[in-house]
């Protein structure tokens, strides 16, 4: 059998913060990080787009994270990144990404504004991203935008019209 990679951390505890607030607030996520990718990782199964290729050989991973599109489209895409050092078997756990909502979600219980997490240092811009995508699903969105250019326009050619008026 092959010798396994194991992990090591950039720095555990804000990384285990991080993955306990996956745990509560993403349970696929968390389910999918625990019992696929991280056997995967360890059997040398490196997952995710690589970023970089550092001088020391060692490789800078990517990995996307299952996530519910309103929460990408609000806070970003959930990303475990990590990196490879193949010569000595070691996979170094960096971050979780978005990891401001989800060190902000191990702080303090997070609220939930149609379905997608709000964060208590700024819930006026979530929950209007969250109004936002919502009216331009229904297309509410697009009318709005439409009215917009053609109040735009008629804008415009009033004002050429009383340029050459003049």
């Amino acid at each position: 059998m092959a010798e396994s990679y194991h992990f090591e951390y950039l720095d555990e505890n804000k990384f285990r913060i991080r993955e306990r607030a996956v745990r509560k607030y993403n349970t696929l996520a968390y389910k999918r990080l625990l019992f696929e990718y991280y056997p995967k990782l360890k059997e040398g199964e490196f997952l995710g787009k690589p970023i970089k290729t550092n001088e020391d050989g060692s490789l800078m991973m990517e990995l996307s994270l299952p996530t519910d599109t309103m929460f990408k489209k609000v806070h970003g895409e959930m990303k475990l990144h990590y990196t490879v050092y193949p010569d000595k078997k070691i996979i170094l756990l960096t971050n979780i990404t978005p990891d401001g909502i989800l060190e902000e979600g191990h702080r303090s219980e997070l609220k939930a504004y149609k379905g997608v997490m709000i964060s208590k240092s700024d819930p006026k811009r979530d929950m209007f991203k969250v109004n936002l995508l919502d009216k331009m699903n229904k297309g509410i969105g697009n009318v709005y935008i439409f009215m917009g250019i053609i109040t735009l326009l008629l804008a415009i050619s009033c004002g050429i019209l009383l340029w050459l008026i003049r």
